[in-house]
């Protein structure tokens, strides 16, 4: 793609429309989205010009969505960006756009990494913590995601990878999101952040490294994955240190807000102590990954993503932040 498929749209004239897909504020979905999807409807008016430009927008809100959860590690976040995206398309002029799908891309990759910018700013990332900062996780019955929740959970993106994501520079995470996994060219990406090709490339490859090194690709088999984490569990239930350590990597790391464990022998230590909680823990898909959520008296109170490689435990994600939980539901649980 040529840079000059993506240019800048002039803004409209002042009193032009501005309807279109607004979203829906209603109760969060099993997926832990906040409902905001977007409805046409009747605040659309009559069908002019807007009207099919939200029409052309609405077909690719579900790769934007996608694009702005694997930059913000928040749904709530995600859909507010997508959005402003819409509004930012409403006011400009898209006579000269060639490729909508790609302009609205990169329009979202900018308004993410100016939201990123901005939470850095403001000190919300627990830099000087001993943990990292817990993305939200999307929930889903091990019987499997619904179409909605698979466009979430396509290309890997587990809560490992987001928890890397996490430790990234803004525009690190930027350049191996939009590139890496949407194959955004170099150039685009360059007039996002502001930088070269030559240094966008360097991005890139930093964030790409940290990833390997902190995300190690799962083994493909769920079935597998299930016996893995049952075997866990039950062995903190009843307080098995050497059953733990069996289903671990050895250099298997544990991490949550609280901070990070390293070892076999530390990690099955702390699982001893988070039996009880494992008792009333059920299985559900973390991310696309065979998970626990634990539940107390309906409430939520945990989720638990495993990494399982080669038949051993070699990441544990733990979220336990209520203002990251409060919105999840786990209605597909009841029963």
């Amino acid at each position: 793609m040529s840079g000059d498929e993506f240019p800048t749209p002039k803004e409209k004239p002042e009193g032009k429309s501005e309807a279109g897909p607004q979203g829906k504020r209603n109760s969060r979905g099993n997926d832990g989205s906040n409902g905001r999807r977007g409805s046409l409807g009747s605040s659309l008016g009559s069908a002019d010009g807007t009207e099919i430009l939200a029409l052309r927008f609405e077909t690719h809100r579900a790769r934007l969505r996608a694009v702005a959860y694997r930059m913000l590690g928040s749904l709530a976040e995600a859909d507010d960006a997508v959005q402003e995206a819409w509004l930012r398309l409403s006011r400009s002029d898209t006579a000269e756009v060639v490729n909508l799908g790609g302009w609205l891309t990169t329009a979202v990759g900018r308004i993410c990494l100016d939201m990123l910018r901005s939470r850095r700013t403001r000190r919300e990332e627990p830099l000087d913590e001993p943990g990292v900062r817990m993305p939200e996780p999307v929930l889903a019955p091990v019987t499997g995601a619904d179409p909605e929740q698979e466009a979430l959970l396509a290309d890997s993106v587990g809560l490992a990878l987001l928890v890397v994501l996490e430790t990234l520079s803004p525009a690190e995470r930027l350049a191996f999101v939009l590139h890496d996994l949407f194959a955004v060219p170099f150039d685009e990406v360059a007039t996002v952040v502001g930088r070269s090709p030559a240094a966008t490339r360097q991005l890139a490859s930093r964030a790409r490294r940290r990833v390997q090194g902190g995300a190690p690709a799962p083994d493909a088999d769920p079935d597998r994955q299930r016996e893995v984490v049952d075997a866990f569990l039950a062995a903190a239930r009843d307080g098995d240190f050497d059953g733990l350590v069996a289903v671990l990597d050895p250099d298997v790391v544990a991490r949550s807000g609280a901070g990070v464990t390293t070892g076999a022998a530390a990690v099955a230590s702390g699982a001893i102590t988070f039996g009880r909680l494992a008792a009333v823990g059920r299985p559900a898909l973390v991310n696309g990954a065979v998970g626990v959520v634990g539940l107390m008296e309906g409430r939520l109170v945990s989720v638990l993503s495993f990494t399982v490689v080669h038949g051993r435990i070699a990441v544990i994600d733990i979220v336990r932040e209520p203002e990251r939980l409060a919105g999840l539901d786990v209605t597909f649980l009841e029963g």
